[in-house]
């Protein structure tokens, strides 16, 4: 084998050798004049420099945004550093008295000086610096996004069908390197031989030199894990559309390169046959290999064009991989190692071999340490309000806060591999049944169609108590820049966009709890259908109001849906799928054995030959385990008696008396301390903020929802299913006799079943008008039955902006007005000056209609970067909420 490989090799060596002495004949005086203008003028020995110039075109492309990113780095860091230390200063100099002086909250003085004589302004640390801040690179900044955050117009046409483009700065990309390929293409002379004979067309000799050195680029942006991603910070999902375009270049350059043969050697016969004797033995080389790499080429590009990749979009998905190995294979038998061609065909190779390997590492169950190793993490899945689905994996994986993993279930579906946003935290502060070294990855998502619609339809039909195997790709993507960064924050999401601001805001709130985050105030517009949505983040809304530092957080929710809702949710089922499903059982079934087998041999472990400790830890795993409730779950439910209403006869405050109902709605135990202790805490002097430990979230209420693991490792920390939460429904207010402390509570009734959802919340947000209504579900805007188009139009105007609420949490009944809101916050106020600080951050997530206008209304206020000397920056952030 060896031997026919060196053979193969000299053959090819002698080859090239024979060509370039053909090739490059000696010029002497009886030469023809087209022959000594071919081998001066623009030889084909150096026609290597023009893959060459594409080459160092795409460097300085990613050097300019490497060095944007760079900056933007060091200018954050700084910043932040200098903030920490002021406020260390300022923190350790800020109560000289002794440690048990009361303070006052609004002053910010001891009980000394409640009432000093003058007010003293509150000290605002000055954390900027040469360093971390220049202007005339920030106003050059402010010019490009004030030009290349407006979108382009989407054209409408036949059926309300419509032609999106991509964003401004993309375009202007792609027009930047149409113009530097198409002048280095036809800008140098001559563009053809006087004869055939004397070599092939220069013209098609730069095109195809182009054509080949795009490749590699073409092949790294489109990768999940490639090295553009990480010296720039632009996840792969972004450069997908460069990848793309990148593609119809390559195809334009391929055309290029392959229109001059046909169009010399059809008009000079003599000087084609002539040229053919450079390829001896090789009849049909040129043309034969030259079509067979176009035709797959043109497959890609032209199958991905929107309109047809929508209408089979499974079959461009799973060709699209094996066509583009077959294009780079053809390639090197076309290119036949002329010129340096091979170089950046080697290079593709080496670029897609690197990606693969590196991916490797983002799997969840390659690594051989873990127990999801080649059988996947635990996954339980829920159906929540408003058709949601919640997908809750176990996992030792690691993430940031707004990144998104591709997620495969096989139980569910073999072949789909969907990417969905976290919208979990990944921290210490939410640990997992599963133990303290693994967190809870979360995702919440609408079902639409495909792999979502999948899984709606199996959970539905197998219950709550189903779990499956779940194999995790990520993470990937998320923000290239901290938000704690930015003074000002403002977080907009529509409707299943919330998903991907969660865990940025209690990121957010954790780091500033830690005076680890520059942010001193952070607005929230959430725009939703209806109020139930909000049930999809019960614990982490409640844990946001609660936690946030106070006067930081203003909460905005906007209830868009003017059609009620029918009290009885339901979908179009389709037909089961008898023979599929039983198929994703016995494999789910498969993979899960051997899970199993794997958790006894930890117990058998974790037992050290104790026969005792193995069999109780055998039985608690599984009750775990065990298919359905048993039976002492369903005995009846014994309550404590209620409390006293009264106190040494009186009767008892009714204020405390709705705080006792608030907190029993937001699933808080009863307690001495008053509601503000963390507030007070947190403006302490002696907070945790002057020490070196973290802050950090208090446990989760243990919700009536909570998913159920079947098999999670024995844990101290795990909540045995054995005791289920304590149900906070209507019955819980009734007392039952009492049958003995062995009673437990029901466990949670399944998803499939229930016909209704509670509407509580774990948060009472107050309205800008009317009080709130005790069921959102039977609010009709003032109209007797469901409105008319004048009717929505009526409605949707006839509610006000959002008045600014003491508490910072309002809900409004309409569409908000973003492009408006934005300006009032970035000019309102009695000074004109707003609630936008130095620096701004705006974070959008929703559908196309919302990200326009918020991308229109930030391009706006790039202006006043210009004019305005104490404001350096309005950075905006855009992601997809379909991901």
């Amino acid at each position: 084998m060896s031997t026919l490989i060196a053979k193969g090799v000299e053959d090819v060596s002698n080859t090239v050798a024979e060509l370039a002495r053909r090739v490059n004949l000696p010029t002497t005086e009886s030469s023809l004049p087209g022959q000594i203008e071919a081998n001066t003028v623009d030889p084909w020995t150096g026609a290597g420099k023009y893959a060459l110039g594409w080459t160092y075109f795409c460097a300085v492309m990613v050097f300019l945004v490497s060095a944007t990113r760079i900056y933007h780095w060091w200018t954050d860091k700084m910043r932040q550093a200098l903030y920490k230390t002021e406020v260390q200063k300022h923190m350790m100099a800020y109560s000289p008295e002794s440690d048990y002086a009361m303070s006052n909250m609004g002053t910010s003085n001891t009980v000394d000086q409640l009432f000093p004589r003058e007010i003293e302004k509150p000290i605002r640390p000055d954390y900027q610096s040469a360093a971390s801040s220049i202007n005339f690179i920030n106003d050059t900044l402010a010019l490009f996004r004030w030009i290349f955050y407006r979108p382009i117009p989407e054209i409408n046409y036949y059926k309300k069908k419509r032609l999106s483009f991509p964003s401004l700065a993309v375009v202007g990309i792609i027009v930047i390197a149409l113009a530097f390929v198409a002048l280095y293409c036809f800008l140098p002379q001559p563009l053809y031989w006087q004869s055939m004979a004397f070599g092939s067309p220069p013209v098609a000799i730069r095109a195809g030199m182009l054509a080949v050195a795009m490749t590699p680029w073409i092949v790294a942006s489109s990768m999940k894990a490639n090295l553009i991603t990480m010296l720039t910070g632009i996840s792969h999902e972004r450069l997908n559309v460069l990848h793309r375009w990148g593609g119809y270049l390559c195809l334009f350059l391929a055309l290029v390169h392959t229109v001059p043969f046909y169009m010399q050697a059809a008009s000079d016969i003599k000087g084609y046959e002539q040229f053919q004797l450079l390829f001896p033995n090789t009849s049909g080389y040129i043309f034969g290999t030259g079509i067979a790499c176009i035709a797959p080429l043109g497959w890609l590009c032209i199958g991905s064009l929107p309109f047809l990749r929508s209408m089979a979009y499974e079959l461009f998905l799973v060709l699209h991989v094996p066509v583009s190995i077959a294009y780079v294979g053809l390639l090197f038998w076309h290119c036949r190692n002329f010129l340096t061609s091979w170089s950046y065909l080697y290079a593709t190779v080496a670029i897609w071999a690197l990606s693969y390997f590196i991916r490797m590492f983002n799997l969840n169950w390659i690594n051989p340490r873990r127990l999801s190793f080649l059988v996947g993490d635990e996954a339980a899945v829920q159906l929540m309000a408003e058709n949601a689905i919640k997908v809750t994996i176990p996992t030792q994986m690691k993430w940031r806060p707004g990144q998104f993993v591709y997620l495969r279930m096989p139980g569910i579906s073999i072949f789909d591999n969907h990417p969905f946003t976290i919208s979990s935290l990944c921290s210490e502060d939410f640990p997992s049944d599963y133990g303290e070294l693994y967190r809870d990855c979360t995702v919440v998502f609408r079902p639409f169609g495909g792999f979502t619609r999948k899984v709606l339809e199996t959970a539905t039909e197998k219950g709550p108590f189903q779990t499956y195997r779940a194999y995790l790709d990520g993470p990937y993507g998320g923000m290239q820049r901290e938000l704690a960064a930015f003074e000002t924050v403002v977080l907009i999401g529509g409707g299943s966009g919330i998903t991907a601001i969660v865990s940025q805001l209690l990121n957010l709130i954790k780091r500033m709890r830690d005076g680890k985050a520059v942010t001193l105030k952070i607005e929230v517009i959430w725009a939703l259908k209806r109020l139930e949505a909000m049930d999809w983040f019960r614990e982490e809304l409640r844990i946001c109001r609660e936690f946030a530092p106070p006067d930081t957080v203003t909460c905005q929710f906007f209830v868009t849906a003017a059609v009620r809702q029918s009290r009885i949710q339901g979908y179009s089922e389709r037909a089961p799928r008898p023979l599929s499903n039983m198929f994703h059982d016995k494999l789910d079934g498969f993979v899960a054995g051997i899970a199993s087998k794997r958790n006894s041999a930890l117990i058998r472990d974790e037992a050290q030959g104790d026969p005792e400790r193995e069999r109780e830890l055998r039985e608690e795993d599984q009750d775990a385990i065990t298919a359905l409730p048993r039976q002492k779950h369903l005995q009846p439910t014994v309550f404590p008696p209620p409390p006293k209403q009264t106190f040494n006869g009186a009767p008892a405050d009714p204020a405390n008396a709705r705080r006792a109902s608030l907190r029993a709605l937001e699933g808080r135990r009863e307690s001495s301390d008053d509601d503000h202790s963390a507030t007070r805490n947190y403006l302490s002097p002696n907070s945790s903020r002057l020490s070196n430990r973290e802050f950090h979230f208090p446990p989760p209420s243990p919700g009536r929802n909570a998913p159920h693991f079947q098999y999670a490792p024995p844990s101290p920390n795990r909540a045995s299913f054995s005791s289920p939460p304590p149900s906070d429904g209507p019955q819980s207010h009734q007392s039952t006799p009492s049958q003995g402390s062995g009673a437990f509570l029901p466990p949670p009734p399944p998803a499939h079943v229930r016909t209704g959802k509670s509407l509580d919340l774990s948060i009472t947000i107050p309205n800008t008008g009317a009080p709130a209504p005790s069921a959102a579900a039977d609010f009709d805007f003032g109209f007797p039955s469901t409105p008319t188009e004048f009717q929505k139009n009526l409605m949707r105007f006839a509610f006000v902006n959002p008045l600014k609420k003491k508490e910072g949490w309002s809900t409004e009944y309409g569409r908000p007005d973003l492009a408006y809101m934005l300006k009032e916050m970035a000019t309102g106020g009695a000074d004109g000056r707003g609630i936008l600080g130095r620096r701004t951050c705006v974070f959008v997530c929703g559908p196309p209609a919302m990200r326009i206008d918020v991308a229109n209304a930030v391009a706006g206020l790039q202006a006043d970067i210009w004019g305005d000397d104490s404001k350096d920056e309005i950075f905006l952030h855009t992601e997809n909420y379909a991901i």
